[in-house]
């Protein structure tokens, strides 16, 4: 298999961390005539390589550490960004915050968990619900992008807000786990 196949996927990871403060400055930018349309095609590429990124390292058996650990840091990076941008343009107040603030939270505290369980020597393998919470937070993110796109379609942003509370609770009960699985190692 030629080196640019196999480095295929750490690229897109690389790209997808690259793509992030784009799509966050145009959503900062606030502009209703193309830049929220932008801004939800550039975030539509970037959540669409974290699943070819992963589908392909696995398919042809080419996991690199290098990509298992720069992939949870693109997929912190392009949410993160995105709650921060849309925090300042979304008027749905509290409905917003406060899933948005269980999400970024629960990411700071699970990484510096995993930083000091690794001092530790003690890995803390990703669990299956965590994938679904990540495929979560894009897609609610993904809606709520959408919704100044298509404003004739107001059902988006109550759908977008919906979501952002399921992953929030997913995310929250993922947390709770790590940290309840770690307590013998603490």
């Amino acid at each position: 298999m030629n080196l640019a196949l196999r480095s295929m996927p750490n690229v897109m990871t690389v790209l997808r961390l690259l793509i992030a403060p784009v799509v966050a400055i145009l959503i900062w930018m606030d502009d209703t005539r193309g830049g929220h349309a932008l801004a939800l095609a550039l975030f539509l590429v970037a959540s669409i390589s974290d699943f070819l990124d992963g589908w392909m390292a696995r398919r042809l058996q080419i996991v690199s550490k290098f990509g298992a650990m720069l992939d949870p840091i693109a997929d912190k990076v392009l949410i993160g960004v995105c709650l921060l941008a849309l925090a300042k343009v979304t008027g749905d107040g509290w409905m917003f915050f406060i899933p948005a603030l269980v999400i970024m939270s629960r990411e700071f505290l699970i990484s510096g968990l995993r930083e000091f369980m690794a001092g530790r020597s003690v890995d803390i393998p990703v669990s299956q619900l965590a994938k679904w919470k990540t495929t979560l937070q894009l897609v609610a993110i993904g809606l709520l992008l959408a919704a100044p796109v298509f404003p004739a379609m107001p059902l988006v942003n109550k759908a977008g807000l919906a979501t952002l509370w399921a992953a929030a609770a997913i995310t929250a009960q993922t947390g709770i786990a790590y940290f309840r699985g770690t307590l013998d190692h603490v």
